[in-house]
């Protein structure tokens, strides 16, 4: 007879152990592999956000159901991330798990962190590039292409101090979402882990800087009046909130009540 344990979540105990061994085996992940996980992560991060910029395009639900159904669209980029396995720089954040318990160095975070950032930037970036040669942008009498320069727009105009609170309540709900994998021990558990979280960061208008990676270029590959400096202008603010966000309020957090008192 099967242990009916055995079908149970995980405690959030046990998740926090799973968290730091995991983080432990990111930090210590050799180059070239981490390199190729982390292009990977952008292009399905990216696929995601383009998920998304169709299902909004052309809606006629109203402001709260179209930005709902978009968010439970752009789940599909953290659902490949996570089930297909990849390195995303924003859910990373809970390295810093293992960093506040002594098992990895700020050397080895801060070079995962990196090589993750700079990968996701360039899978994000390359998929912006192909969904523009692919003819999708001009779907929908090119109303499509439309929405990517709305949203890209849109992010532009965001106030330093606005993008960064947006970056810190994103990876809130973003790492918590990855946080709550951790507790599945089933592919379907996981995705649905996924999906509240992610789909109230996006219907909530909060910011993740990979997906921006792809959003913002996209935009300007549509025909939005934007430059190099206004990706920078709000890369930087949200990536920094991304950081807190994730970092703190999710990764020191969970160490401080699971991992801290059980040394």
């Amino acid at each position: 007879m099967s242990d009916v344990r055995n079908d149970d979540a995980y405690t959030p105990a046990e998740m926090a152990r799973r968290v730091e061994t995991v983080g432990v085996a990111k930090a210590r992940l050799p180059l070239l592999p981490l390199a190729t996980l982390a292009l990977l992560a952008g292009a399905f991060i990216a696929f995601g956000a383009l998920f998304y910029t169709v299902t909004v395009t052309g809606s006629v639900l109203g402001y709260g159901p179209t930005r709902l159904l978009g968010g439970v669209a752009f789940s599909l980029g953290l659902v490949l991330v996570v089930v297909g396995g990849a390195e995303l720089f924003t859910g990373n954040a809970l390295i810093v798990m293992a960093w506040a318990d002594g098992k990895v160095g700020l050397a080895a975070l801060l070079r995962n962190w990196g090589v993750a950032y700079a990968g996701n930037f360039l899978g994000a970036v390359a998929t912006a590039v192909a969904v523009w040669q692919s003819g999708v942008l001009a779907a929908a009498g090119g109303a499509v292409a439309g929405t990517a320069i709305a949203i890209a727009e849109a992010k532009a105009a965001l106030p330093f101090v606005e993008a960064f609170v947006r970056g810190v309540l994103c990876n809130a709900l973003v790492c918590l979402a990855v946080w709550l994998t951790f507790s599945a021990r089933r592919v379907a558990g996981k995705v649905l882990a996924i999906v509240f979280p992610i789909t109230a960061f996006v219907a909530l208008g909060f910011e993740h800087c990979v997906a921006n990676m792809y959003l913002m270029p996209i935009g300007m590959l549509a025909g939005a009046d934007l430059g190099l400096a206004d990706v920078a202008a709000n890369l930087l603010p949200v990536t920094l909130g991304n950081i807190v966000g994730g970092g703190v309020f999710v990764g020191l957090v969970y160490y401080v009540v699971y991992v801290r008192p059980a040394k």
